[in-house]
């Protein structure tokens, strides 16, 4: 058995390399639902190839291999811990019978047990590396799948918002309405400088750009604080194990990046005479990590749920996407500013959450007059931590030749309790006999502004009915302000060219 244990000493490092990162011992300690698992590998191995999770399908068996395992250990530890008991009986015996020890037994005997017990040693460390690797295993599952959720790649239609654009398709509208154009015509946008500055997937917002921006978030704001939504501003760093509790890893299926780490010096202070790593951080690609991460190790009060927070933060994707039609502008940038709806609620209850998030994104959307579908997504396109998620697309019409104009500008998702077994966030009932459970999170997009933005400028392109005051004649094009933001664009109604750019 020995031998056995010694090949687990390496299994602390290897996990680490697979993670992307090194696990600190600060980190909130999971309490993964490893019965569930291995009382349903089929379920979690089908789990895993209905989204496309090819790696780790066969996880679950991996996870039953490794329990047997360690019972097996546990088995020889009993028998070690047994024999040693014995061996002690023996002795005491031997005291009794004689009124001394013989030597040589007493040193036979007592090296049998020093014998055991490094045994038992080397069984505990055997032990260590099958709970951490099952423990890897298993977090590195998706969550299980709604029975909402289309299975595969296909989405399905769930409804409309608002009207379809009267838009002709013509050849040159295609380049006409583009948000890129037009944002360069107007003086909104400006990509050439921001690429010297920091390189392809950044942008400058200029005057009522960067008013929109601001208009924007205000109004967002103001619809999910009208729903009952508590505003928090979240920071923008998170550790890099807290990020992959909610669902969020270093890397993709495919190895590409998808966060941004903060170079740090990787030694940190000394503890009890050893030197200690520095936790790794990370730019947040979503309010939604730090929002889950505020009740990490937190017991609540199931008084309090739901518990329903929204704020605005700025948002870092790595993966911006290579550079084409799909990806062009502001439809797929590495940093943009999002207001992110969360929510704490008790297991079971999670829809009635859910469907109000959807409710504030359909009344955003519609009050800025755009032409949108709601779809129920499929599982190939939920994320790890989702077990439903509908997205809300919007028209853009630059986009025709693409998806027939549609672009997502929403989602929303149920996550079950997938974030707060990994962040040990629980809920105490008022009942003293019942144990804590670990409650359900569901996030949703409340507004991401570079989308929206730019489907604010295709959708808004037109030309003056009439002459204005200022010399503007009627024919000209502007960009017509949708009247909810008005509040928070010094009244202006609509967006005109400037004389000279």
């Amino acid at each position: 058995m020995i031998p056995s244990a010694l090949r687990q000493l390496g299994t602390t490092s290897t996990v680490a390399a697979r993670r992307g990162y090194h696990r600190p011992s600060i980190a909130p300690k999971p309490s993964l639902n490893i019965k569930h698992i291995r009382e349903n590998p089929e379920l979690y191995s089908q789990t895993c190839l209905d989204r496309n999770y090819q790696h780790q399908k066969d996880f679950p068996h991996q996870i039953i291999e490794k329990f047997e395992e360690w019972k097996e250990l546990q088995r020889d530890a009993r028998t070690y811990r047994q024999r040693i008991k014995d061996i002690h009986k023996t002795l005491g015996a031997i005291k009794d019978a004689n009124n001394s020890v013989r030597p040589q037994n007493d040193t036979e005997l007592l090296q049998q047990a020093r014998q055991l017990k490094l045994k038992i040693a080397s069984i505990e460390l055997a032990e260590d590396g099958c709970n951490e690797r099952i423990d890897y295993l298993a977090s590195s599952l998706p969550n299980l799948t709604s029975e909402a959720t289309p299975i595969k790649s296909e989405p399905r239609l769930l409804g409309y918002i608002g009207h379809h654009p009267a838009h002709p398709a013509s050849t040159d509208d295609y380049t006409q309405r583009d948000h890129v154009r037009i944002g360069s015509e107007f003086d909104l946008l400006d990509f050439t400088s921001a690429g010297t500055a920091s390189g392809w997937g950044w942008y400058f917002l200029k005057n009522e750009g960067a008013l929109l921006e601001q208009a924007l978030i205000q109004y967002a704001i103001s619809v999910v604080r009208e729903h009952g939504f508590s505003i928090i501003s979240p920071p923008s760093v998170v550790y890099t194990h807290i990020a992959d509790a909610c669902g969020f890893q270093p890397r993709d299926q495919g190895g590409e990046q998808q966060t941004y780490a903060i170079a740090q010096k990787e030694e940190g202070a000394k503890s009890n005479g050893r030197q200690e790593r520095n936790p790794e951080k990370s730019l947040t690609g979503t309010a939604e990590i730090p929002f889950a991460g505020l009740k990490a190790n937190v017991t609540m009060s199931e008084t309090k749920l739901p518990l329903q927070i929204a704020g605005a933060s700025r948002c870092y994707r790595a993966e911006a996407g290579s550079r084409g039609a799909e990806t062009k502008g502001l439809y797929r940038v590495h940093e943009f500013t999002k207001v992110e709806m969360f929510a704490w609620t008790a297991r079971g209850k999670e829809q009635a959450v859910f469907d109000s998030m959807v409710a504030v994104q359909k009344e955003i959307l519609h009050g800025l007059g755009l032409y949108c579908r709601i779809l129920e997504m499929p599982s190939q396109d939920l994320g790890a931590s989702a077990v439903r998620k509908v997205d809300v697309e919007a028209f853009f019409p630059s986009r025709r030749s693409k998806n027939d104009g549609w672009g997502e500008v929403t989602s929303a998702s149920i996550c079950t309790d997938y974030q707060t077994r990994r962040l040990n966030t629980r809920v105490k009932s008022t009942s003293s006999a019942q144990k804590s459970e670990f409650p359900s999170t569901v996030n949703g997009t409340a507004l991401a502004v570079p989308r929206i933005l730019a489907a604010l400028l295709e959708n808004g392109l037109t030309t003056l009915k009439d002459d204005l005051e200022d010399g503007r004649r009627k024919g000209e094009e502007i960009i017509n302000i949708p009247q909810v933001l008005h509040p928070w664009m010094q009244g202006s109604e609509h967006i005109v060219k400037p004389r000279e750019i």
